[in-house]
């Protein structure tokens, strides 16, 4: 299933299973790749370059979730296009004309809000600025829908299991973890961001570290990627509505500079799928069998 759409790119496609067994739902909000060819003229940058900010291949990487009984909603639209990990209202007034800035956002103020300024090192996407309205219509076309699809997937887990736990799916640059080896220790592979224990049980968080790690992969948490506005947005404990961020070092399956998978990515595939496996037996109860009889 397709949903929404401008410029001839759609929002998202959506991967449900035959029979839904768990409460897990899939997202992979950045791993989009059609780039509409009125965007592709707008922008300074090469065809390599403007993908550079993708997650790249993300969604293939999990692509064993319908398999499993659990819907994964998966990007077309490009990250550098728009952002469906930000607010609606992230609009960023040195990239939109007329655009105002409420407080301080240390997102827009690097060129990361929901209509990006930059992608991956701060190459500037575009010459000038955008128009309000050509703002307001990707955001109306490929925003809202996105995040109107993924809301009803968490509703509807909810109504079914009685708890919703997201996995929103990312990929991070190597570059952006070598900090993490600070004090001696590994670099980790897999961060997992629960915004420091709020947009999650601490349980369902342990749970989802025990299936990566569990798979040989080095987890961290919160450091340096802690959640954005997707955690934020759809993870409420407190009415048992879970969401993880989970980031996968690119490295690991994938060339960063020409954007292909590498000699990696089949093996790390096959791990993810049994990593999936374990994250969707997280939300199944006991009396649900995997496939409907």
């Amino acid at each position: 299933m397709s949903g929404g759409g401008s410029g001839g790119v759609q929002a998202f496609k959506l991967f449900r299973p035959d029979w839904p067994t768990t409460s897990v739902v899939f997202s992979s909000p950045h791993s989009g790749r059609d780039y509409p060819l009125s965007f592709l003229r707008k922008t300074v940058l090469d065809d390599r370059t403007i993908r550079s900010s993708e997650d790249a291949f993300i969604d293939i990487l999990f692509s064993d979730a319908p398999g499993q009984g659990a819907p994964l909603l998966a990007a077309s639209v490009p990250r550098a296009f728009i952002d469906l990990n930000r607010a609606a209202e992230e609009l960023d007034p040195a990239v939109i004309s007329g655009a105002r800035m409420s407080g301080h956002n240390p997102r827009i103020s690097s060129g990361l809000g929901v209509i990006p300024r930059v992608v991956a090192n701060g190459r500037g996407i575009y010459r000038g600025k955008l128009a309000m309205t050509e703002a307001e219509s990707r955001i109306e076309t490929c925003w809202r829908p996105y995040h109107r699809q993924l809301e009803s997937l968490v509703e509807e887990a909810l109504a079914r299991f009685g708890q919703s736990i997201l996995i929103d799916c990312h990929s991070m640059p190597r570059e952006a973890i070598e900090s993490a080896r600070a004090g001696g220790r590994q670099r980790p592979e897999v961060v997992l961001g629960d915004r420091f224990g709020t947009s999650a049980g601490a349980e369902i968080v342990d749970r989802i570290e025990q299936a990566f790690s569990g798979a040989g992969l080095r987890v961290g948490r919160n450091a340096p990627f802690a959640g954005a506005y997707i955690t934020q947005r759809y993870g409420l404990p407190s009415r048992r509505r879970h969401a993880v961020q989970v980031e996968i070092d690119r490295s690991l399956y994938m060339d960063e500079t020409e954007i292909r998978p590498n000699a990696g990515f089949d093996p790390l595939r096959r791990v993810l799928g049994e990593v999936v496996a374990s994250l969707s037996a997280i939300g199944r109860p006991d009396d649900v069998p995997l496939a409907a009889e």
